[in-house]
């Protein structure tokens, strides 16, 4: 006669204990051991849940932050003053004046386009210098198009 065949038994699925990393069964977090009282675990949900709190509460103090670090910045209002030939063959210089009508001093994100390009194909982004408030600055650009007798257009943002 021959012996039933018999499937060995699975070993139970383990993780290690969260302390100290012995091998406890899957829904428990800490060996006999490190909860020598059998105290019940965090549900998983509320250890996800404070983390998804903590980090709302993170972005949010964030953005206030962002906020209150470029409160006051801008408006700004720009012309284009001068327009003259660069160094390079096809290239200007296009000097800029940019105001600060704000309360605090920033730097305009100043967009120069050509006023002939409705498509707006040809248009060069330039970062003023720091403005204070009230002030006025003058600076230039170089840009690849445009004409030495045309003023280019140039609208000046803040953050």
């Amino acid at each position: 006669m021959t012996a039933p065949l018999t499937t060995p038994a699975r070993p139970a699925k383990t993780h290690p204990c969260a302390r100290c990393g012995a091998p406890v069964a899957l829904g428990v977090g800490l060996c006999d051991r490190c909860n020598p009282l059998g105290l019940k675990d965090s549900a998983s949900s509320q250890v996800h849940g404070s983390v998804l709190l903590a980090v709302g509460l993170a972005i949010a103090g964030l953005a206030i932050a962002a906020h209150f670090a470029v409160a006051g910045i801008g408006p700004f209002t720009a012309r284009v003053t001068s327009m003259s030939p660069g160094p390079d063959a096809g290239s200007l210089i296009a000097t800029i004046e940019a105001r600060n009508d704000g309360q605090a001093a920033g730097t305009a994100t100043c967009r120069l386009t050509d006023p002939l390009d409705p498509a707006l194909i040809h248009v060069s982004v330039v970062y003023s210098p720091k403005i204070a408030p009230g002030e006025t600055r003058t600076f230039s650009q170089e840009v690849g198009f445009g004409s030495p007798d045309r003023l280019l257009a140039v609208v000046c943002n803040g953050p």
